[in-house]
């Protein structure tokens, strides 16, 4: 059995894990595998936000992101998912990876510009940019199998074999390398910047994101019933609460998405993705808030019915960030969007 976190970024830990040496998981769960030489990876979120269904001006944000994509530069993998929020608006995600950090930084000045800068390509509908770029000592990864990457998994050399460190709270934090010396605690305030309708958001230090994925596109007849009416019903329960409530529990934002296709059309895959004061808030929701306990036990009651012949895969990848590691920018959007949900007032710029 492996450890989540790869012999090149072992180091003698000062921190200690949740459980001991000879824990013994109760079923097997596996995590991307970079070259060593990777150093860092990019996780870009673009934004397109508006009043009811994707209007033609979204199509064509869309599909002029798309194509900046496929320029010099552009990411090694990028995907897209849609979802309504709290304010009833229609937000479709772009979200791009990289592995190269030098690479996004000469491809981003001129994309961004078009997006949400002085040049920026979009009229009438909200527009953001939301990008992570951590060290790989700040994220972790965990998948349920093997056979199909998501997210920055795509980007991976490889994944693991059989990784002892899962299955009990606190895993998450033992998977991601810097928790061998770092407590990875939350310092420092968020503000924001205002140049007319634009808002930069000024993150703290460790800033948490997870994007947390579900994949029922294999699953037969009475599976897909059993995750549909048992297990979706609860967890969209939970998604809703961090999405309405959540800022009273460190949730600074959450979306909880439908991916879609190239076409636009609806696929058999979601995930939530969510903005956390910290990693050790998000931990708190997971280990006793209610509405994870729900969503805990539906999972672990279709989980054990079905054994290893379950064809639901899950994924999620979780990442803490340092201020200079985050960049956040919102153009005509509502103030309850992402980031600037985080920011109690916007200070003129």
């Amino acid at each position: 059995m492996e450890s989540a976190i790869p012999e090149h970024l072992r180091n003698t830990r000062t921190r200690h894990r949740r459980v001991p040496d000879d824990y013994v998981p109760p079923y097997p769960s596996f995590v991307a595998r970079h070259k060593p030489s990777v150093a860092c990876v990019v996780m870009a979120y673009f934004g397109v936000q508006t009043r009811g269904a994707p209007s033609k001006t979204a199509e064509q944000a869309m599909a002029w992101i798309a194509s900046r994509f496929e320029s010099n530069g552009g990411p090694t993998h990028w995907d897209r998912a849609r979802y309504v929020d709290e304010a009833g608006f229609t937000n479709v995600v772009t979200v791009a990876y990289w592995d190269d950090r030098s690479k996004f930084d000469g491809w981003f000045p001129a994309v961004r510009d078009g997006w949400t800068g002085d040049q920026r390509a979009i009229d009438g509908l909200g527009s953001f940019i939301e990008v992570l770029y951590p060290a790989v000592e700040g994220y972790e990864t965990l998948f349920s199998s093997l056979g199909r990457a998501e997210g920055v998994a795509v980007l991976a050399d490889s994944m693991s074999g059989e990784i002892q460190e899962h299955a009990y709270w606190g895993g998450m934090r033992d998977r991601i390398p810097l928790s061998q010396t770092s407590e990875m605690a939350p310092s420092g305030t968020i503000s924001a910047i205002r140049d007319g309708s634009r808002i930069r958001v000024i993150p703290h230090d460790n800033v948490c994101l997870i994007r947390s994925g579900q994949d029922w596109g294999d699953t037969e007849a009475s599976e897909r019933k059993m995750y549909l009416d048992d297990v979706e019903p609860v967890l969209r329960e939970g998604m809703d609460f961090l999405r309405d409530h959540g800022r009273s529990i460190g949730c600074y934002a959450n979306r909880y998405m439908t991916v879609v296709g190239p076409d636009g059309a609806p696929t058999e895959k979601s995930y939530g993705m969510s903005w956390w004061k910290s990693l050790a808030a998000l931990e708190r929701w997971a280990e006793s808030h209610p509405t994870h306990v729900r969503i805990f036990g539906a999972a672990m009651k279709y989980l054990s019915s079905l054994g290893p012949a379950a064809k639901l895969r899950l994924y999620h990848e979780v990442t803490v960030a340092r201020t200079d590691e985050q960049f956040f920018e919102y153009v005509d959007c509502h103030p309850q969007t992402g980031m600037l949900n985080a920011v109690p007032t916007v200070a003129a710029g």
